[in-house]
């Protein structure tokens, strides 16, 4: 169950494109911090990618890739930081989404003199790299940083390359949103997904409403989606395909009528770190194969 939070949490917590300042520090790090904390899922992502996982003494619950981060110990889900837990693993940093908090528990770890850096996740390739210098900066690794964000940079020109190469209409993709024990929802615009689907050269079929509304049949079948796409999560959660499909509306619409469902894990869709490329790469492609 919180495990399916976290989960969750994810895809509606990157539901806002965050505006803002670079970065938000409540104290300044040290030069190599020695001892480090990380929370959210493409925060941890670009510590292993930096090569500073031997550094990490603890994650959020959110940190579900590389596998090597669900081994380490845990501080709960990000939004819900408990101080104590974190000053127990006696950290030097906290490194941490702007999303984290509550703000009270950050305060407290920050007067027990540790560094909290917090990276303000937005839905870009620049932001990525962005965040990528400033992680490296705050770990004192910048020469691991120019490294990484060079091969970024690299990868995303070729996924963009290949994106703009594609041939044919753009594909209507619907993402439905099935986490928890709620009721299921759709991604509109300012949303991760959103942002996802317009770097994969797709049409959000959901792009009259704003964030995450309630999936009905009418909207359902009004946004005539060629294709359906869902987390695997999500799609473990409601069932299965066949299950999905008896969603109010799915089997009436074009992707539903031809079973064209798409499923990618929830971190690698959503998270925005630094297998940013591939996903957008696998994406289109996924979406137009289905």
């Amino acid at each position: 169950m919180k495990r399916r939070r976290a989960l969750g949490a994810l895809a509606l917590g990157t539901a806002g494109l965050a505006l803002g300042s670079r970065s938000a520090r409540t104290s300044a790090a040290p030069t190599a911090p020695a001892r480090v904390v990380s929370v959210g899922g493409a925060v941890t992502e670009i510590v292993f990618a930096l090569g500073a996982a031997p550094r990490l003494v603890g994650v959020d619950s959110t940190s579900a890739w590389p596998d090597a981060a669900r081994k380490l110990p845990q501080v709960g889900y990000m939004r819900q930081l408990s101080a104590e837990g974190v000053l127990s693993l006696a950290p030097d940093l906290l490194l941490a989404t702007h999303e984290a908090g509550p703000p009270a528990a950050l305060a407290q770890i920050g007067s027990a003199g540790i560094a909290v850096h917090q990276l303000h996740l937005r839905h870009s390739p620049e932001a990525l790299r962005e965040n990528v210098r400033d992680a490296a900066a705050a770990l004192g690794m910048p020469a691991a940083g120019r490294g990484l964000d060079a091969r970024i940079a690299s990868e995303w020109a070729a996924t963009q390359a290949r994106v703009d190469a594609l041939k044919g209409p753009k594909p209507r993709v619907l993402f439905v949103f099935a986490h928890g024990g709620g009721a299921p929802m759709v991604g509109g615009t300012d949303t991760a997904v959103d942002a996802m689907l317009r770097l994969a050269g797709a049409v959000n079929a959901a792009g009259t409403l704003s964030g995450y509304k309630p999936l009905t049949a009418e909207a359902s079948i009004a946004a005539a989606p060629d294709v359906l796409l869902i987390t695997q999560e999500g799609l473990d959660n409601v069932g299965g395909a066949d299950a999905l499909l008896a969603k109010p509306g799915m089997a009436l619409t074009p992707a539903g009528k031809a079973k064209r469902i798409v499923a990618m894990p929830a971190l690698y869709l959503l998270g925005f770190g630094p297998r940013l490329p591939q996903a957008v790469a696998d994406l289109a492609d996924k979406v137009r194969a289905a």
